[in-house]
């Protein structure tokens, strides 16, 4: 069977990497690649593995191919500190791993915690995430926001989803938004993407109907209400931020 590493990148995670490194204790190696942090993510993570190296942040795609290159084996699954491998996973991914697979890398189903449940409506589920990947043939894009995991060959899927504890409470919520939106805006901004006042008036409307009514939002009472909301005020602060940056150019 093929062995498998599971890979982490960090900065600043002590709150959540001791919880996610002990979802993965089943894995024959974990590697952990940090960027310089400030609390006691490195010191966390070398309780549960050798395999901590500290180095400069290059991007999240650039961080986390070095972190596969490094890695002892072939099969790797690519975690964040803010998630766990529950045990079906572990047993999914063992089973799949044993035998032999076609498949050049896997996509896992991913459910959030958030507002005091598990969301499994909006555009949140099932959210599903290419993490489990043979490095021979798959490796992390450069892309400055959402990253994505490129194959060559085929592409699976599990039914055993991968728990994300994304945001503490609505505040840290906003301040996650209004970071991203800044890296998707200028993401948008290179790739030739221009925002007018069509698209923010259009855009974030169409976006909440999607989330809160054809994906189910309205199931989850008022956290789905939230973040319907939530993620239509994403949607018009990415285009409110491209706009701007239109106008400074």
């Amino acid at each position: 069977m093929p062995k498998l590493s599971v890979t982490i990148i960090t900065k600043n995670e002590a709150a959540d990497i001791e919880a996610a490194l002990a979802s993965v204790a089943w894995a024959d190696e974990i590697v952990v690649v940090d960027s310089h942090s400030t609390d006691d993510t490195a010191e966390i993570a070398r309780r549960h593995t050798d395999r901590v190296v500290v180095r400069d942040w290059p991007g999240y795609g650039a961080q986390k191919n070095y972190a596969a290159s490094i890695a002892a084996y072939d099969w790797i699954l690519s975690l964040d500190a803010d998630e766990r491998a529950t045990p079906e996973l572990a047993t999914e991914i063992r089973a799949r791993l044993n035998g032999a697979p076609r498949e050049a890398a896997f996509r896992i189903p991913r459910v959030t915690w958030h507002l005091g449940r598990w969301i499994r409506t909006t555009d949140w589920y099932p959210d599903y995430q290419l993490r489990l990947y043979d490095r021979r043939a798959a490796e992390w894009t450069g892309a400055l926001v959402h990253e994505a995991v490129g194959v060559r060959g085929a592409v699976g899927q599990l039914r055993a989803e991968l728990q994300h504890y994304a945001y503490r409470d609505i505040a840290d919520h906003l301040e996650t938004i209004d970071r991203y939106t800044t890296l998707a805006a200028r993401q948008m901004h290179d790739a030739g993407r221009r925002a007018g006042i069509g698209g923010l008036i259009v855009h974030p409307p169409l976006a909440f109907l999607r989330n809160y009514v054809a994906r189910g939002g309205c199931r989850d009472g008022a956290a789905g209400l939230i973040i319907s909301s939530m993620n239509a005020y994403y949607v018009f602060l990415k285009f409110a931020k491209l706009w701007e940056l239109q106008r400074r150019k």
